[in-house]
């Protein structure tokens, strides 16, 4: 079986979205599949073409030239498509596999036609819905429903839909489209990155202040849907349950800047520690010293459609992990099992679920053993890559 995998970036660029197409690729390659990927315009890093990045080949599609949208998109789309009809050509792959933003399967599609190969569509979240939650779209705006539109266009074209949750196939059924048309391959985490966490080091808790402390932690990016602001606004009320509680903000984005002014005014200030973006090889250091891993996303469309990744990666490190009740993490977590829920948009709620989890310390051991035994059992990448086989197999007649 050779699967061709097109892509919006990958690696060596990091990010939930690299991360979630290393581990599908590895795990094809384990299958003894032969695997490759093509990347669009906007995977913006330099280097060769095609490209190794662990084990992985990445083919690259060339930046034309940029203009304002609409017609940059339909640019990129263009070029997406040049490509990848010439590397379809030369490569002979069974399979296309596109994975979201929409506009890399616009750019399959027509090649998939052409050269009569079926197209697998993966979504991982709609493109109209992460842009209102990152800040660069607003719900129903033209530009919105254009994009569910063409979203929507592409999913009945497609030979089968993949996406990452049962929020996303809800979603599209009530569109109209086949529930039989659609498998749910759900994030999961690849135990050999984090499977053995390390003990915590004291010198390096000492140097960040964190020292015999209550850490509550956040790893991740810092986009406005994150919550982040309703975390710091928890630590005031936290601290009069908790006084030796400390919050550790690990990464950047969007909503560094008014995060940081919004602590430097928090009668909790000298409590909360930032220490920006960090290398991935170094993450593991900073969850050893987390005790909670919060993820206190706001109620919307996108995080009440779309499972996260990075609950699954702490449950992994066997962390306890809080998160708000929206959509996505009801999915993922169970409240007092494998973790904490408490309501979103709530810094009060939210401070009360982090300081009643403090003083369970008790039932700790046994949640975090059973939170990484579901993570082996439902969320291994070594078994979620058996879904995409039948749908494969059914396009193809190809047993492997």
């Amino acid at each position: 079986m050779r699967i061709l995998h097109v892509l919006d970036h990958s690696l060596p660029l990091h990010s939930g979205y690299t991360f979630r197409t290393r581990a599908i690729v590895k795990a094809q390659q384990g299958q003894g599949w032969e695997v490759a990927c093509l990347t669009g315009a906007r995977h913006t890093r330099d280097g060769p073409d095609p490209e190794i990045v662990d084990g992985i080949t990445f083919h690259r599609t060339p930046a034309p030239r940029p203009a304002r949208a609409p017609i940059g998109e339909w640019r990129e789309i263009a070029a997406l498509r040049d490509r990848l009809d010439a590397l379809v050509a030369e490569w002979r792959p069974d399979v296309l596999h596109a994975h979201s933003p929409v506009l890399t399967a616009l750019g399959a599609l027509p090649v998939a036609r052409r050269q009569g190969i079926p197209l697998v569509y993966e979504i991982r979240a709609f493109w109209e819905d992460a842009a209102v939650g990152n800040g660069t779209g607003r719900e129903g705006s033209v530009r919105y429903r254009l994009t569910r539109m063409l979203e929507t266009h592409v999913v009945r074209r497609a030979d089968a839909v993949a996406v990452i949750c049962e929020g996303l196939r809800a979603d599209l059924i009530t569109r109209g489209i086949a529930p039989d048309k659609i498998v749910v391959s759900p994030n999961g985490v690849d135990m050999a990155l984090f499977g053995n966490p390390p003990a915590p080091d004291p010198d390096f808790a000492r140097r960040l202040g964190l020292a015999g402390a209550d850490v509550i932690g956040f790893i991740g990016s810092f986009y406005d849907y994150e919550g982040l602001d309703d975390l710091i606004a928890a630590m005031p009320r936290l601290l009069e349950r908790r006084p030796e509680a400390r919050l550790l903000l690990v990464g950047g984005g969007p909503m560094e800047a008014a995060l940081k002014a919004q602590a430097e005014i928090s009668p909790a200030a000298s409590r909360i520690h930032f220490v920006g973006r960090v290398p991935h090889e170094k993450v593991e250091r900073y969850y050893a010293l987390i005790d909670v891993l919060a993820y206190p996303r706001k109620a919307m469309r996108l995080t009440e459609l779309v499972t996260p990744l990075k609950p699954l990666e702490a449950m992994a490190q066997r962390k306890l992990v809080a998160a708000s009740s929206v959509g996505g993490h009801r999915e993922l977590i169970e409240d007092g099992v494998t973790g904490t829920l408490f309501p979103p948009d709530d810094p009060a709620a939210l401070a009360d679920a982090l300081a009643d989890l403090f003083g369970r310390r008790a039932e700790w051991d046994a949640r975090r053993a059973t939170a990484r035994a579901f993570v082996e059992r439902e969320r291994n990448w070594a078994s979620n890559i058996s879904r995409y086989a039948p749908v494969y197999q059914r396009l193809t007649g190809k047993a492997s």
